[in-house]
């Protein structure tokens, strides 16, 4: 006791005790406090650790409406609930994370599927119908996308990867969706079906898209069922980072009528996110921007300014509370200057017009060829071939589990020639065959046509290398080399890129690299569609498949219903042929001319008001549903589109451009009054072959002529002897000719009517083209003369309104959401034509009326209108080209009208459709006669090049 009672004297009396002291107050101190803390407000302060995550979230705006002229909708937006997630989970490697995503989206995607509901799929790669991965885009628009996928900042970047074993600018789609479906990107099981895989695949690649913007949603799929939102919403805290949201959805109203004009919506691509994001902080990779037409002219407008919340969440990213909030402001609505009813007439006019051309020239024959495009008829086997061709029918569906037994019966034909065919070609590429092309059967001939040109799509044969000037190229154009002996010199020559077929790098002779060439030329064709479609010909042609089977598979396949159908009923009981059945169902527009892609199944119409320059109407046919590419694109829809021979997506109207035939003869009347080398009464005579230049051209009346005429007979009777002689004179005339003074003259006369350039509009216009060379072709419209029917509209409003020609815009205002006007648009005046006088311009209107007079379209039209019909050919073995520009009343224009019907034979058909498109502006004929939804009737009279 007296060693501790000393320790402890010693220890109080030293140093150590101010320590010792010190060290327990401390202790105490640090034990109240954590007391105080974890115990009586550890609640309060685990609530405030919550709040200290906060994020802040955009709020789309809603975007705006788009009207007619009249405030008919013609764009609109509708709320509906979107399934969305974000990637809010803790991981312990990204192993773990692939497998918990995965797993998660693979559980989702098969309950929205089983409650018929479908993803968000705007991926670059699709499943076709016959569960083949294809590429949605092509060209530029491909690259772009390869480049996305592998990182890279620009199409240049793409390379030969090493890792991957691939080059980067020609993957496949296979090769992509393998990438990333494995283990080095998203790692997705092979447990999965192949579609489900697919499906998880788009669904981590958007949210891969997002991960750089912090509390940014991908949307999984859009407008869901209630049966979808009552499962997300009763398993909200088992799904990490899954929620249902409201979103808006584009709609567009007729849409067929107006999607050339209006255009669509969709998701920002990388490229536009690029771009915006430079100078507006607020664009994110979720937007939705215009992507076509008024909607990208007027996105600015349409978009509004999104508003945004701050919200605070747990760790796992529930809401516990919420912050700062600014409402979004809407977009503002575009109104446009197009008459939706007239722009609805004058396609529904078009289409009958272009059906009823179509109609009359059908033949029950197989096959027909011409040198001339004054006797093109369309063979009734072209028809059947075009429901394949064109994919009416899939022709994938027919080894469907549930296909029907006459999809069966084709299906199984099919097989025997794929296989005959394949056999054969395999035959006829042995390098020791020596049948040239023009000794092998037609059928043939084409197979090795699609051989040569499809390498050379594929980027394995190098057009761009063929030298055109060796014996051996000279030999395969002119039909005297065989195929095979063709492929091998190219591989000698290194017109063939052998790193695009061959597996690995080698080193082979010629012999080896021919001989894997051609097994990869086998292997292609067998899983080809295109080829697949090829062969469906002859085997049509050859009777092994019928007409009636496809027409029966039209039914099968929901092109056609059977419901009341009695055309049905009489193909399957053989009481109508398959060619009966093909002519009722166009006729009745059942079948179109755009579905079917044969001459002619194009056309385009523009009406302008004469007195304002306002567009009326500007019609494009055919048309497309806009609604299946906005919001998320519909792949099976999109590629329908893009391998449609009728190029649904392209805007005839304003983007195709032709030589105008006879419609360019006002130009050379004006360019003849104007530099006075003809008068209003001096007269020409024709003599019905023009002999003053070396190809000695012809009127289109000889070995007759129409004798001593003015120019007001001559724009009557379409005389190309008399503008022949115009255009001669315009050069120089006799002793004086020069082709380039002439050219000069045609140009600046028709530059006056705003052919020289496009016309103002908001949306893709092709520039036109005037002519040249060759004055004397020029002045009838020949030469290299090219104009759009926009182009021609503004053309035929100036010759209306003697000489104003108009900037034109297709919009009449921006309003807010109150209707008060921000933005008023209208057009302006360009130029006005000064060189001719008030009697000049009643002799070419006097010619332009009596053009009316004479055509049979116009016997008994109650209001008077003056036009020009036009002629051209492109090629001698499609229909010519039909075109017509006119304005009615005579008396006192109002409205001018453009029509062409691409390959439409004669100009008549576009006189007698512009005809029906003015009788309904001016309201003289019944609209349900107008209107009748069948094919109009039309002479079968020869395609004669009149004017």
């Amino acid at each position: 006791m007296d060693i501790i009672k000393d320790f402890f004297e010693n220890a109080f009396s030293s140093r150590i005790r101010v320590v010792i002291v010190a060290m327990i107050a401390f202790a105490a101190i640090l034990i109240s406090r954590l007391f105080y803390l974890q115990i009586l407000n550890g609640s309060e302060y685990q609530d405030n650790y919550n709040l200290k995550l906060e994020k802040t979230e955009s709020i789309a705006a809603t975007r705006g409406n788009i009207y007619d002229r009249n405030g008919n909708l013609l764009a609109y937006n509708e709320l509906v609930y979107a399934v969305t997630i974000q990637d809010t989970g803790t991981y312990s490697s990204t192993t773990e994370r692939s497998q918990s995503l995965n797993t998660e989206i693979a559980e989702i995607i098969s309950k929205l599927e089983s409650n018929g509901d479908t993803i968000d799929n705007d991926f670059g790669i699709y499943i076709d119908s016959s569960g083949s991965f294809q590429f949605l885009s092509s060209g530029s628009a491909l690259q772009r996308f390869r480049a996305d996928i592998f990182g890279k900042n620009s199409v240049d970047d793409l390379e030969y990867n090493e890792k991957l074993g691939i080059d980067e600018a020609t993957a496949t789609a296979d090769q992509i969706v393998e990438y990333l479906e494995g283990e080095k990107v998203y790692n997705i099981s092979d447990e999965y079906s192949k579609k489900l895989r697919y499906e998880i695949m788009v669904v981590r690649y958007n949210m891969g898209q997002n991960s750089y913007q912090k509390y940014i949603s991908t949307v999984i799929a859009s407008d869901v069922s209630d049966e979808s939102v009552a499962f997300i919403k009763e398993n909200i805290n088992e799904l990490t980072g899954v929620d249902v949201e409201q979103k808006s959805l584009r709609r567009y109203v007729d849409s067929e009528y107006f999607a050339h004009i209006i255009g669509y919506t969709g998701q920002i691509s990388t490229s536009e996110y690029k771009e915006l994001s430079a100078t507006d902080s607020t664009v994110e990779t979720t937007d939705i921007v215009g992507k076509s037409g008024i909607e990208k002219y007027m996105n600015d407008y349409l978009s509004g300014t999104k508003g945004f919340e701050t919200l605070y969440v747990d760790s796992v990213g529930n809401t516990i509370a919420e912050g700062d909030y600014q409402a979004a402001v809407s977009g503002n609505d575009v109104y446009l200057s197009i008459d939706m009813d007239l722009q609805k007439a004058a396609y529904i006019l078009l289409e009958q017009e272009i059906a009823g051309i179509l109609y009359s020239k059908i033949q029950n024959i197989k096959e027909y060829s011409t040198t001339s495009s004054s006797d093109v008829v369309v063979p009734i086997y072209d028809v059947y071939y075009s429901l394949i061709k064109n994919g009416i029918i899939d022709i994938n569906a027919f080894s469907d589990s549930n296909a029907s037994q006459t999809e069966k019966d084709v299906l199984s034909a099919y097989e025997v020639k794929e296989k005959e065919v394949l056999a054969t070609l395999k035959s006829q590429l042995k390098a020791s065959n020596e049948t040239v092309y023009n000794q092998l059967p037609e059928e043939y001939q084409a197979y090795s046509t699609y051989i040569v040109t499809t390498l050379k799509s594929l980027g394995i044969f190098d057009a761009s290398a063929i030298d055109t000037t060796s014996d051996v190229q000279t030999s395969w154009t002119s039909e005297e080399m065989a195929v095979n002996k063709y492929l091998i010199y190219a591989i000698e020559q290194n017109w063939i890129d052998i790193t695009k077929y061959e597996s690995e790098a080698k080193y082979a002779d010629t012999d080896e690299l021919y001989s894997d060439l051609v097994d990869y030329i086998i292997d292609y064709l067998s899983t080809d569609t295109s080829f697949q479609k090829l062969v469906y010909k002859y085997l049509l042609l050859d009777d092994n498949i019928s007409g009636s089977q496809l027409c029966l598979i039209l039914y099968e396949q929901g092109v056609l219903s059977k419901e009341d159908d009695e055309d049905y009923t009489k193909l399957a009981g053989g009481q109508i042929t398959a060619y009966e059945f093909m002519l009722s169902k166009i006729k009745s527009l059942e079948i179109t001319p755009g579905q079917l892609a044969l001459d002619p199944c194009s056309g385009s119409t523009v009406l302008i008001d004469v007195k304002t320059g306002e567009v009326l109407a500007m019609v494009t046919y055919p048309g497309y549903d806009n609604n299946k590419l906005a919001n998320s694109v519909d792949a099976d829809y999109y590629s329908y589109l893009t391998n449609s021979a009728a190029n649904p997506l392209y805007n005839y109207a304003t983007q195709q451009r032709t030589a105008p035939g006879s419609t360019f003869k006002i130009v050379s009347s004006t360019a003849g009054l104007a530099e006075n080398v003809i008068t209003t009464t001096s007269e020409i005579v024709d003599l019905g072959q023009y002999t003053k230049v070396s190809n000695n051209p012809k009127c289109w009346i000889y070995p007759s002529n129409h004798g001593s005429i003015n120019v007001s007979e001559a724009i009557r009777d379409s005389c190309n002897y008399f503008f022949y002689e115009v255009g001669w004179r315009l050069a120089g005339g006799d002793g004086a000719y020069d082709d380039a003074t002439g050219i000069d003259k045609i140009t600046e006369y028709a530059s006056l009517y705003g052919l020289d350039e496009t016309t103002g509009i908001e949306i893709e216009e092709n520039s036109p083209h005037i002519a040249t060379e060759y004055p004397v072709m020029a002045a009838i419209g020949q030469s290299d003369n090219n104009y759009t029917t926009i182009g021609l509209a503004r053309y035929a409003a100036a010759i209306a309104s003697e000489g104003t020609v108009y900037n034109l815009t297709l919009l009449d205002s921006v309003r807010d959401a109150d209707g008060n006007v921000i933005e008023s648009y209208s057009p302006s005046v360009r130029n006005q034509i000064d060189v001719l006088n008030a009697s000049e311009w009643d002799a070419i209107h006097y010619g332009m009326r009596m053009v009316c007079e004479s055509l049979s379209s116009f016997n008994g039209f109650s209001v008077e209108v003056a036009g020009k019909t036009g002629t051209a050919q492109q090629v001698a073995s499609r229909p010519n080209h039909a075109l017509f520009i006119g304005f009615a009343p005579y008396s006192d224009p109002e409205i001018s009208i453009a029509t062409r019907i691409a390959y439409g034979y004669t100009s008549h058909n576009a006189a007698e459709v512009s005809k029906d498109i003015l009788a309904y502006y001016f309201g003289v004929s019944a609209t349900e006669d107008l209107l009748s939804g069948e094919a109009s009737t039309v002479s079968n009279s020869e395609n004669e090049f009149t004017d």
